[in-house]
């Protein structure tokens, strides 16, 4: 449950996002269906929990965390073209998404198509638009390059791919933790990650937000799969079973439900263990950490 400070924190700069990230659509020159379909995904609510990660590591080191606008809309707009994707039904073939139906149920499966891959070509754009005030042209190449692997081959991509190969199969542990550090680990640890450098944080101070980060991508995914077992439906958005019923390996499947939950304290308390080696101050990060562990959707 989200404290008095991370409430008005997240309630704020969630305000902003979605001013940002509606304002970044409207802008373009293009079809109206295709950005009414972007908008509609854009807008489906959610946690925001990728970009208050960006905005939270700038406030630790005493930043605005407004300098990281552009490369929260940024990520948000990876993530959510994702989640488009992942919905269709070559894929999980999912018919509602946070309550609503899925983009492709509404706007059709090309369409559909089309919305994911306009957020993720202009993902791209929004992080050149980022002021030089803010990030040098060296930094946005840098936050470029790394955003590119983590949505890429290398990471989400890649998780995905290794996800669906996975179903049906018994897998082992450690390849269950390969597709959930790819799947969605990496994208997760970039948020971390585009603060510190928009930051200019030291090699020791990236290095801990990394490791930091790591853990709690692993502790975000298993939450994921035991709410999938123990989730309330109307809260998540979706039915809960879809791991089962999709035979795919998870936490619980592999470790009992409460192994999973052993499994998720272990990750949150290495999370909280290299943000205290950052010397930074962490309180909304440390807040955040626990919202992970404690969400219900």
């Amino acid at each position: 449950m989200e404290t008095g400070l991370l409430h008005t924190f997240s309630q704020d700069y969630k305000q902003l996002l979605e001013n940002e990230l509606k304002s970044l659509v409207e802008e373009l020159d293009a079809p109206s269906i295709i950005k009414e379909s972007m908008t509609y995904s854009l807008e489906a609510g959610g946690k925001r929990i990728r970009p208050l990660l960006l905005f939270a590591t700038l406030d630790a080191f005493g930043l605005d965390p407004r300098n990281g606008l552009l490369a929260a809309a940024a990520i948000e707009m990876i993530h959510t073209y994702s989640l488009i994707h992942d919905d269709l039904p070559s894929m999980d073939n999912d018919d509602l998404r946070r309550g609503k139906p899925t983009n492709h149920k509404v706007f059709g499966d090309a369409i559909a198509i089309l919305a994911g891959d306009a957020l993720l070509t202009y993902s791209f754009e929004v992080v050149g638009k980022i002021p030089n005030e803010y990030a040098s042209p060296e930094t946005k190449l840098k936050l470029t390059i790394e955003m590119a692997k983590a949505a890429g081959t290398e990471g989400m991509v890649g998780g995905q791919v290794a996800d669906m190969e996975g179903e049906g199969k018994a897998l082992s542990l450690e390849e269950l933790e390969y597709i959930h550090i790819h799947k969605t680990g990496k994208l997760l640890k970039y948020c971390v990650l585009a603060g510190a450098i928009i930051a200019g944080a030291t090699q020791s101070q990236i290095e801990n937000l990394s490791a930091f980060a790591h853990h709690l991508g692993l502790a975000f995914q298993i939450q994921d799969d035991i709410l999938d077992v123990v989730g309330n439906e109307h809260l998540i958005g979706k039915p809960v079973g879809s791991d089962k019923t999709n035979q795919k390996s998870t936490y619980p499947k592999l470790l009992s439900l409460d192994g999973a939950r052993d499994a998720l304290h272990r990750q949150i308390k290495l999370s909280k263990d290299y943000l205290e080696k950052t010397g930074l101050d962490t309180n909304l990060l440390m807040e955040l950490t626990d919202l992970v562990a404690s969400r219900d959707h």
